[in-house]
């Protein structure tokens, strides 16, 4: 009887452990802070066209981990790097509008003419589940530009 109820403890302890590593798999907030100012840092020590095309860079080990990836955009909107579709890059999306109709990039824009730091909350596609989720984005201004990084909320 000892035994069973051992393995039982023993079971409950690893389901309830496995649940927790699930959640760990995602990004969390102090990550995505983390990585916008190590991408502030990386474009002010090499410069605009190296850093933006590092954060594009699909494979960049810097900046792109899990469902966490930077984005960049001009303060009129225009893409000028993304980590996970390099086709948005050069493209202005000051309208693009999020499946709620929120005008998430506009908003961006905005609040980084005003505020050197600030969060934003829009639904995007989260490259993971391949889903469209609420995200939460750390962005930061650099200059004429803001830069991005958001976990996805469950």
């Amino acid at each position: 009887m000892q035994a069973v109820k051992f393995s039982m403890v023993v079971l409950a302890a690893a389901l309830g452990m496995g649940a927790a590593w699930a959640t760990e798999d995602a990004a969390n907030a102090k990550e995505a802070e983390a990585m916008v100012k190590k991408g502030v840092a990386y474009i002010k020590a090499n410069g605009k066209d190296k850093g933006f095309a590092e954060i594009t860079r699909r494979d960049s080990k810097e900046f792109h981990d899990r469902d966490l990836y930077l984005a960049a955009h001009k303060l009129d909107g225009t893409c000028v790097a993304h980590g996970t579709n390099e086709k948005m890059v050069g493209k202005n999306f000051i309208d693009m509008k999020d499946i709620d109709g929120k005008e998430y990039i506009k908003e961006r824009v905005e609040l980084g003419k005003t505020k050197a730091t600030f969060y934003t909350d829009y639904k995007f596609v989260n490259p993971v589940s391949k889903k469209i989720e609420p995200k939460t984005a750390y962005c930061e201004r650099l200059d004429d530009y803001v830069v991005c990084g958001g976990i996805y909320k469950k």
